[in-house]
């Protein structure tokens, strides 16, 4: 397995990192994806110890953070680096603010071009944005732009939508939750472009839900797959592994 979104480098993991990347390993994952929120998170990246897992970087700046003109010359050149495998996360938020909305369409438009220029996935963040967030990924679509949305909340026809565009689907804890809705909306799309992502620290799937979250979890979303698709657990592990590395060749 592999969990393609899980912010383990953060303070929250300080304490516990080592046990944390050990548990992952027992249960089976082999590689996990550390998407950036700020700058600073590569050199929080470059601090983690050695892991039983394969650990990647990814470079960009969360809309959350994105509160003023972006230094371009500087994202460019991190996003550049070998051990990027990916842009982002990048993305709308209208949950938390509207107060730099047109700074934070400006930023995904600019982390959309390093993805294509670069040939690097694009991470997407999305919460109360889909429209817009869909509207820009199309007018950027050249052919060349793919990437995933991240944490997957939409409706059918907006997950449909997004394939089209040539996004994969991030799908983690929310999947497990009894009145959220994500796992009727599952069905009805395509396996085949879906990922495993835990969102660690949040997210945590049921019977976590409302506690620190951690790769090792990732198994949980899993296994609600193969319930909703009435596949082996070994099924869903095989094709989500490999529609991550399709999207993630560099991993």
């Amino acid at each position: 397995m592999i969990d393609t979104h899980a912010h383990i480098y953060l303070p929250d993991f300080a304490e516990t990192i080592d046990q944390v990347l050990q548990r992952a390993h027992e249960v089976g994952i082999t590689d996990i994806i550390m998407p950036s929120i700020r700058f600073d998170s590569h050199g929080l990246m470059q601090q983690m110890p050695d892991s039983p897992v394969k650990l990647h970087q990814t470079a960009g700046i969360h809309p959350c953070d994105v509160t003023d003109t972006i230094n371009k010359n500087a994202l460019e050149s991190w996003c550049a680096s070998e051990e990027v495998v990916a842009i982002g996360e990048s993305g709308l938020d209208y949950y938390w603010s509207k107060d730099h909305i047109s700074l934070q369409k400006a930023s995904l438009r600019l982390h959309c071009s390093l993805s294509k220029s670069l040939r690097k996935p694009i991470i997407l963040h999305n919460r109360e944005s889909t429209a817009d967030m869909l509207d820009i990924i199309e007018s950027e679509q050249d052919g060349s732009l793919n990437g995933v949305w991240h944490c997957f909340n939409g409706t059918v026809e907006e997950g449909k939508r997004a394939i089209d565009l040539g996004l994969y689907l991030g799908i983690g804890g929310v999947v497990t939750f009894k009145n959220g809705g994500v796992d009727k909306t599952v069905m009805e799309l395509p396996l085949e472009r879906m990922i495993l992502e835990t969102d660690s620290p949040y997210l945590a799937p049921v019977p976590h839900r409302g506690k620190q979250n951690e790769p090792s979890y990732i198994q949980l979303v899993a296994i609600k797959l193969s319930e909703l698709f009435d596949l082996s657990l070994k099924e869903i592990d095989e094709i989500t592994t490999a529609n991550a590395r399709q999207l993630f060749p560099r991993i």
